[in-house]
Formats: structure tokens, sequence, C-alpha cells
């Protein structure tokens, strides 16, 4: 069993090149993507990354290009050097021109399907195509069967990058195997977790003033493709054998989704919750958590559950914040989930498979021991896992022989300056 708490080893200010090659380190980076305080998990990768990179020594100056969707605007902090219209696609040779006017000698974008403008993003390419240094592309998504428009995009990404990253070992296959990138180009790094102790969860429940309830827990920005209606079919079945049980949904309903239909997806659930008389027994905390309060209410969790539908889901932030603070987890079998879980860190069920997942969680429930030898080998994988290392490892492998050559670099900044 764990104690009450075990510290986490210190990971602050690091020296983020001790691993890289013997070339000097990128001096100025160009990080493209979304950005806090707009809502999603991508802008929250990216804010890590951004805060890693700027904990490091030396620390690099960091010119964050921030994309904004349409009809939006964010109050972003001074790290952001410039807002792109991610449908205004002069706004990407705007930021093209002031990239290579900053002498910026890496560019990183983190990219997902969705955030740039264009057929498929494609307007992204108009600023790749028009800067210099060497492009470091964190895939969050991988389609094993694109369509042309996304096909097109990502094979251009691809041969213009420098280093493609992903996160699970099956999209490295599937760039392969689908778009017949070599995976000498490709490095799988894990999803970066935040360095927190690990704490018992009736010890958090009672530093938050939250009654001593068994809990199961899922958060992150509410959406059908989440699962919930299986969770809370098998609420039923979990309540026969541990009846204190609650289940936490922790998060605001996805703002795309209340854009088009407000809040009815989430009035079904607790329609649902009602029929099936446990609507006492599931709590909504209806709101977007700023990091260190979700991650307070995370630890009050004894088990967490991402029913997710989508198995070509590659990446889940949620899931792995869950398994770095040690928390047992039931899931659904799709990708991220499927490597992250191996080795007796979680337990997987099928996809809409209601008693499979009410015998997971009430086994986990029902016994102390299984769930406490499970949170220790979650929480030992979170400890290799923290933003530092995962900005480490990546920048470690673009200052190796992936990086573009001088003298390719050199043509291609005789072009700019020519026309």
């Amino acid at each position: 069993m764990f104690e009450e708490r075990v510290d986490a080893p210190a990971d602050g200010s690091v020296d983020i090149w001790a691993s890289a090659t013997t070339q000097a380190p990128p001096r100025r980076i160009a990080l493209i993507g979304n950005f806090l305080p707009r809502l999603c998990g991508l802008a929250t990768f990216t804010t890590h990354v951004h805060g890693a990179l700027a904990a490091s020594r030396p620390a690099p100056h960091i010119d964050v290009y921030a994309m904004v969707d349409p009809g939006r605007q964010y109050d972003f902090p001074p790290a952001v050097t410039m807002a792109v219209d991610q449908e205004e696609r002069e706004a990407y040779r705007v930021a093209a021109r002031r990239i290579h006017a900053s002498a910026a000698d890496l560019v990183w974008v983190q990219h997902e399907y969705g955030i740039y403008g264009g057929p498929a993003g494609a307007y992204l390419l108009d600023l790749l195509d028009a800067v210099a240094a060497p492009l470091v592309v964190t895939l969050h998504t991988v389609l094993e069967t694109p369509d042309p428009d996304q096909r097109r995009v990502l094979e251009r990404l691809a041969s213009r990058a420098s280093l493609l990253v992903v996160m699970a070992d099956h999209a490295r296959s599937l760039l392969d195997r689908v778009y017949g990138v070599p995976a000498d180009r490709v490095a799988v790094i894990e999803h970066g977790v935040p360095n927190r102790e690990f704490v018992m969860p009736f010890v958090a429940r009672r530093r938050l003033g939250i009654p001593d309830r068994k809990t199961i827990m899922t958060f992150g920005l509410l959406s059908p493709g989440k699962g919930i209606e299986a969770m809370i079919q098998a609420m039923p079945a979990i309540l026969a054998r541990s009846p204190e049980t609650v289940y936490r949904v922790i998060g605001a309903t996805h703002p795309h989704l209340v854009a088009h239909e407000g809040e009815r997806y989430r009035d079904m659930l607790k329609s649902m919750a009602r029929e099936l008389e446990v609507d006492r027994n599931v709590l909504w905390e209806e709101c977007f958590l700023d990091e260190a309060d979700l991650l307070d209410r995370l630890a009050t969790a004894d088990v967490y559950v991402t029913p997710y539908r989508n198995v070509q889901q590659i990446t889940s932030g949620t899931l792995s914040y869950a398994s770095a603070l040690g928390k047992p987890i039931v899931s659904t079998p799709y990708i991220h989930a499927t490597e992250l879980l191996a080795d007796g860190r979680g337990v997987l069920v099928g996809f809409d498979e209601v008693e499979q997942m009410a015998d997971a969680v009430g086994t986990l429930l029902a016994d102390d021991d299984l769930r406490a030898r499970m949170a220790a080998r979650a929480y030992a994988h979170g400890r290799a896992l923290t933003w530092n290392r995962m900005v480490q490892r990546t920048l470690a492998r673009v200052d190796g022989p992936t990086a573009i050559p001088a003298a390719a670099m050199a043509k291609r900044e005789a072009e700019l300056v020519t026309g």
C-alpha cells in the first residue's frame, strides 16, 4: 500500500540539452498551435511545452503563434507573439514573415485537424513553406483512412519536417504503412504530464472538504464521443456492490457543441441518470477548471474511467494525467489506452459494453490491494513522462542527424530573400 504521500522527484529547471548532440541548441523557437486561455486539450499541451522550454537552462527565446477560431478573441498572455486567425490565409503569410525576421532557428508545430484553415488545414503549409528553420511537427492525430486533402497535408508536413513526433507506437506504424514515412524520421514520445506528488484519495477528499465516499471520475470537455452514457448505465450494478459510490463528471461541454446545440447532450445524460435512479450518485462540475484545481479534483478519484468511443484515438491528455497521478483506470480499448495501460496499469473493456464496465469498476472499488498495485505501476510510469522530460526528449532528437543540413537551409534563406 502507498503511504499517505509520496513526494515526486524534483523536475523544475532542468538542463534540457543534456542528452542532445554537440550541435548548438536553438536560441529562438517559434511555437505554433492553440494556447490557453483557448479551451481545448491542444491549447493546454502547447502551453505546457512553452512552460517546459522557459524553465530549461539555457532557456531559448520562445515566440508563440496562437491560432484563433472564427468569431473568437482571447486574452492571451505576453508569451503570445501573434494571434493568427485560423481562417484568414494572409495571417499565415504575416506569421511566416515575422518568424523569418525573428531569426528563429527552430519551428515547432502542434498539429491537429480542425485548428488550421483551408482544406484539412492546408493554410499552415503556406506558413511553413515560407520559413527556413528546421521544423518539428507533433502529430496529435494520425488518420488510418485520410481523405485526399488530409493525406496531402500530412504528406507535405512529413516532407518538410526534420522530425515528426507521435505519442503512440501505433501512430508510427501508420505513418510508415499509410503515408510512407520512414521510422527513423519519427520519434514516439508519450504525452507530457504534470509532476505531482501521489496522494491517497481519502486524503485528497479531506483536503478539499468533500465527503469521503468511493469516487469514480471522468474529466474533460463533454461531447458524445466520450461515451459517458455507458458509465451512467453501469452505475446501478456498481451501486449494488458499493452503494456509497459517486461518479463525478468534471468539465464544461465542448464549446463547439454548445454553439450548435447548447446543453442538449448534457441534459440528455442527466435525464438518463434520473430514469435509472442514480442521479444522486452522478455529480456534475460543469466548468473548465484551471490545472491546479483540476489535479486536486483528480486526486480524489479511487477509479478513473475513459469510456471513449473512438477506437482510433491516439492521444488523450486526460488519460495521461490520470495515470501519472496514480489512478487505477478502466477504459475502452482506443489506441492510446491500449498502449498506456499495458503491464497492469489499467483495465480495458469493450466499447459500449456496460456490463464489462460495471464489473471492472466494481471489482476495483471492492479490492483495495488491487487498486494500490495498479496505482503504484501507473504513478511510477508517469515519472518518466513529465513535461520537462517530454520536451527534453523531443529536442534531443531534433538536434541530431534529422536537422536540415546547413546547405539546404542556406538555399531556403536565399529563396526567401530573392522572392
